[in-house]
């Protein structure tokens, strides 16, 4: 897959993960790029690639069930979008919209998504539904 669409994918298990269990799947922060969500973490794992084929940075096997069920029901959902589909969705919501402030489209930022705004925003599309 393209590197855009693991990070993007990695948001929404964030997001969707704060909103169904209440605590983050993981501890790195999401900063607030141009293109959309990152984990800083995790984009210098993949620096300087386009796709990436493997991901040897983790375990699967770690996931508690609840873990494992988030990360299934994100795929599900979202794992047939492009990487710049993914980016494009992000664009129109809150938790990167705030993060990004008044900066203009395209400027540089490495601002923190905020986990709270995150879980209001996930937990209001969970309740919508």
């Amino acid at each position: 897959m393209t590197t855009m669409k693991l990070q993007k994918l990695c948001y929404y298990s964030q997001g969707w993960h704060l909103a169904w269990d209440e605590r983050p799947l993981f501890a790195d922060p999401i900063q607030a790029w141009a293109n959309g969500p990152v984990i800083y973490s995790v984009f210098d794992n993949h620096r300087g690639k386009f796709t990436v084929d493997a991901w040897p940075y983790g375990d699967a096997g770690a996931l508690t069930p609840e873990e494992r069920e988030t990360v299934d029901a994100v795929l599900e959902h979202y794992g047939d979008l492009t990487g710049q589909t993914l980016s494009d969705m992000t664009h129109e919501e809150r938790p990167w919209k705030e993060a990004r402030g008044d900066l203009p489209l395209g400027a540089r930022c490495q601002t923190q998504l905020s986990l709270d705004t995150m879980q209001d925003y996930f937990g209001d599309l969970a309740s919508a539904q």
